[in-house]
């Protein structure tokens, strides 16, 4: 098949770009290093348990407006997912017993918070109802390519108004307008907590674009878990994909981007083999793609210049178990974030990440089981120039840390254990191929919102990156508008 586009890796990000552009009639390639697709969306399975690699707390299920890109991803190819929706988004465990629901309803939400904080009632709900003004801009335009002026000219003729709303939301951060309406001390920490849980850094440093979108989705089209797993998404992407006649082929581990007269025409493989295309689209990070993929030469100052604004952030230490289903008490929520210390919060093994989504799909796991998946924040650089002995040492013991601190929620826990994988920031190196393991990019200083970001085109012609390094960031919803991006600029050039 001669491919129109290549797509290197086949994350959510580079499979949404895949399927929007197959769907419009061009003919994609996939090249997956690994056995399945999903990269941090994917799932492995051991002993009768079915583990999600990465989180599953899943927005862009829903079915309403426009920011539902997961379910607009899967009917773009004629596929459809069955989800489960979850009644709450988190339940934070936190330092002087902020015990506190992020339940669906929104009113329930806000009474909770003002529980906690009577004093800063009206803060509050100023604060949260602003990310409803960010949302509702955004819900109301069709997410595409802000690189494609022919879009932006229509979408705001079309929305005006939302257009001027995400103009002013663009350079601003949800720490500076928190701050706005809120005093105490404690609340903003706890803001700063409702940011960190999915953009790993403080409010200060989080696009209000992107808290907008989350702290309202999750009451709008809400959390939704996909039934068998959340590497079904990627699976049910793949399907479509090939029932539109392209491609994907795994095992195939794309060392190099084909360069010739300053153009991206294809891609050389590890086993030496090449293939070309009239465009090219890494679904690797930027790290990878311009330091792995090309040549120093083909580094282009501005990328050098994006480097300079952001960094990598963090990886996970991560353990997967298995547990008797009667360890977790009557009425446990799937989500939790368990920090016992506010100064500890962007620290490794500060902010504890727990998953059960057994609770909503027990099919996952053997009868009279659960899983629970927790994982916190570290660095490869604690990992690397070890023997295999300490290696597994260090592991051991640092699993045992995070068992002890679960004790205190899930009584039992150790003694209920029936199952435990542990993986560290180098088993997320070697299995995704992302370098260092990273999570993906975080500001190096307080930037002004998003406009740091690069979008999906690069210096080099038919070259494009999509995923968590391009506009708009982290998360499944974040890297499946970056593809809806990608593929609409693509089909732009091609003239699809």
């Amino acid at each position: 098949m001669q491919s129109d586009v290549i797509v290197i890796g086949s994350g959510i990000g580079g499979l949404v770009t895949a399927t929007q552009l197959a769907a419009k009639g061009a003919k994609v390639l996939v090249l997956e290093r690994y056995l399945i697709p999903g990269g941090s969306a994917g799932y492995f399975q051991r002993q009768g348990y079915r583990f999600d690699v990465g989180a599953s707390m899943i927005f862009g299920f829903g079915q309403n407006g426009s920011t539902n890109l997961l379910t607009r991803a899967l009917q773009a190819v004629n596929v459809s997912l069955e989800v489960i929706p979850d009644p709450v988004q988190i339940h934070y465990h936190l330092p002087n017993g902020l015990n506190l629901k992020v339940d669906k309803v929104y009113e329930k939400f806000l009474q909770h918070v003002t529980a906690y904080f009577p004093n800063e009632s009206q803060g509050i709900r100023r604060f949260y109802d602003e990310c409803w003004k960010v949302f509702d801009c955004l819900n109301s335009i069709d997410l595409l390519s802000l690189e494609e002026p022919r879009y932006l000219m229509r979408v705001f003729f079309q929305h005006p108004l939302a257009c001027l709303g995400l103009v002013k939301y663009l350079p601003q951060n949800a720490g500076d307008i928190a701050r706005r309406y809120i005093q105490d001390s404690e609340l903003l920490k706890f803001i700063d907590m409702e940011c960190y849980c999915w953009s790993v850094v403080p409010a200060e440093m989080t696009p209000m674009i992107n808290a907008g979108m989350v702290f309202s989705d999750r009451h709008y089209g809400g959390v939704n878990y996909p039934k068998g797993g959340v590497g079904q998404i990627a699976q049910k992407l793949v399907e479509g994909l090939v029932k539109a006649g392209s491609q994907i082929q795994y095992q195939a581990r794309v060392t190099k981007i084909i360069i010739e007269n300053r153009q991206a025409v294809g891609v050389q493989l590890a086993n030496g083999q090449t293939h070309r295309a009239k465009r090219i689209v890494s679904n690797a990070t930027r790290w990878d793609t311009f330091e792995k993929l090309l040549t120093q030469e083909q580094f282009s100052f501005g990328e050098t210049n994006w480097q300079q604004r952001y960094q990598k952030s963090p990886s996970f230490l991560s353990l997967h178990m298995g547990v008797k289903a009667e360890i977790l008490p009557k009425g446990t929520e799937c989500h939790h974030i368990v920090l016992e210390d506010w100064e500890k919060i962007t620290e490794p093994e500060g902010t504890l990440f727990v998953s059960i989504p057994t609770l909503l799909d027990a099919d996952l796991a053997p009868a009279g089981h659960h899983i629970i998946h927790a994982f916190t924040p570290h660095w490869i650089d604690e990992w690397q120039g070890l023997c295999a002995k300490e290696y597994q040492v260090k592991k051991e013991e640092a699993a045992w840390r995070i068992i002890d601190r679960l004790e205190k929620i899930f009584p039992g826990l150790n003694a209920g254990l029936d199952y435990l994988e542990v993986g560290t920031p180098l088993t997320y190196r070697r299995f995704l191929g992302r370098q260092d393991g990273t999570y993906g990019p975080i500001p190096r200083r307080k930037l002004r919102g998003l406009l740091g970001m690069p979008f999906n085109k690069t210096s080099i012609p038919g070259l494009y990156c999509v995923g968590d390094s391009t506009f708009p960031g982290q998360g499944l919803n974040a890297v499946a508008f970056s593809g809806f991006a990608c593929a609409h600029r693509i089909a732009v050039d091609l003239g699809l």
